[in-house]
């Protein structure tokens, strides 16, 4: 593949801070994400530490210290511990909204095209999709689960960026593949399903 066809992945993830940890160009903030998650995947899947009690002893020790230091700040004459302003801007809240409204729609189309439209291919897709993810969470619990995606998201972004031409010379011949598998089942098998005519489509 010629260098015109490249994408770049850090615009593909947004250019921002994220794209940043993810790539590895803040490399102390990918760092810390590595650390905080594989020291609390082994705290809470190794040590058997419980989570409610984790929390709760976080934020105990954290009032503690704020309590201790504004006391301190008041018998020595020093400035009281810098607190942000904690609170959500409706800019945040319009755009998790507007994020929400579009993944309830996507799946509510889908629901849609397969309960009304009857559309097969999607269905068997959906099934298809939701039994992989059924077995994999039973092999591994929801912990362990985060733990590998948190190390897949610090992984997988780099090796593209880094080898994404060999990637992409694999991903087109994996894909064409597939569509020659598929057009032979399409063939043998979902092309002599009947499909509803206009009539039945508008008696609902």
């Amino acid at each position: 593949m010629g260098e015109s066809k490249r994408i770049s992945v850090h615009h593909a993830l947004g250019a921002g801070l994220v794209a940043d940890v993810l790539l590895w160009k803040n490399w102390r903030g990918a760092a810390t994400v590595l650390v905080s998650a594989t020291a609390l995947w082994y705290l809470f899947e190794r040590a058997g530490y419980n989570f409610l009690s984790f929390v709760a002893n976080v934020v105990l020790l954290l009032v503690a210290i704020l309590f201790f230091w504004a006391k301190a700040a008041n018998l020595l004459n020093r400035p009281l511990p810098p607190l942000p302003d904690l609170e959500i801007s409706e800019e945040t809240i319009a755009r998790v909204a507007d994020l929400l409204q579009i993944w309830i729609n996507r799946a509510l189309s889908v629901a849609h095209d397969i309960a009304i439209e009857r559309n097969l291919l999607l269905c068997l897709q959906v099934v298809g999709g939701l039994w992989v993810i059924s077995y994999i969470g039973s092999l591994l619990n929801f912990l362990t689960l985060i733990y590998i995606g948190i190390l897949l998201s610090l992984s997988i972004p780099l090796l593209y960026d880094k080898y994404q031409d060999q990637i992409d010379d694999k991903l087109y011949v994996v894909h064409g593949i597939i569509q020659t598998q598929y057009k032979k089942i399409h063939s043998i098998v979902l092309s002599k399903i009947p499909k509803l005519s206009n009539k039945e489509k508008k008696v609902q």
